[in-house]
C-alpha cells in the first residue's frame, strides 16, 4: 500500500474512532439541551443551550432543587426542564404560592414571583419526583397533576454554554 493510501486509511480510522467516542459520550455522559420557553426564568432563559450531565443519577437519585431534563409525562416525545421540589414519599402542598414539603416551608431564593397558587397536600409516588418551574405563573409542571418517573429523567442541567454572555455553571 502506498504512503498516500496508508495516510488516508489512518485518517478514516481516526475519524471513525472520534465518531464512536462522540456518540458514546452523548448517549451516556453529557448531552446538549436547548431551553424552549420561559418556565425556568430567571434561572434559565429561552434559547439558552445547556450541557446535561447524564451520569450522576446512575450513582445517586435526584436531589431537591436539582434542575433536570426529562421526558414530559403527557407527551414522551418532548423534553422538559424543571426544578425538583419533592422526592418519592414526601408530601408537597402549596398555600398562597408558598411551597411546603412534609409541612416545612421551602426557602426558594431563585424565585422572582411566587404567585398565589394553591395545591392540595399530595404524596409523591415511589420512583417519582415532583417538579416546578422557577417562573410559576408560566410553567406547565407537577401542579397539573403529574409527577416525573425517575427513569424518565435524562439528566441534570449543569452548564449554560450559549450564548457566551450567559455562560456559566447552573446553581
Amino acid at each position: 500500500m502506498s504512503a498516500r493510501g496508508s495516510a488516508a486509511r489512518e485518517v478514516l480510522q481516526t475519524l471513525l474512532v472520534a465518531l464512536i467516542l462522540a456518540l458514546a459520550i452523548r448517549a451516556f455522559v453529557v448531552e446538549s439541551f436547548l431551553v424552549d420557553g420561559v418556565s425556568m426564568e430567571p434561572t434559565l432563559h429561552d434559547g439558552e443551550r445547556l450541557l446535561v450531565d447524564k451520569l450522576s443519577y446512575r450513582w445517586h437519585p435526584p436531589r431537591r432543587f436539582d434542575i433536570v431534563v426529562f421526558r414530559y409525562p403527557q407527551d414522551p416525545s418532548r423534553d422538559f426542564i424543571k426544578r425538583v421540589i419533592a422526592l418519592p414519599g414526601e408530601t408537597v402542598e402549596i398555600q398562597e404560592g408558598k411551597v411546603y414539603v412534609d409541612g416545612r416551608l421551602l426557602d426558594e431564593p431563585y424565585l422572582e414571583s411566587r404567585g398565589q397558587d394553591f395545591y392540595p397536600p399530595t404524596t409523591v409516588p415511589p420512583g417519582h419526583v415532583f417538579v416546578l418551574g422557577d417562573n410559576r405563573p408560566h410553567s406547565d409542571d407537577s401542579r397539573s397533576g403529574w409527577t416525573v418517573p425517575i427513569r424518565e429523567i435524562i439528566g441534570r442541567a449543569v452548564l449554560v454554554y450559549w450564548p457566551p454572555a450567559e455562560a456559566g455553571w447552573i446553581p
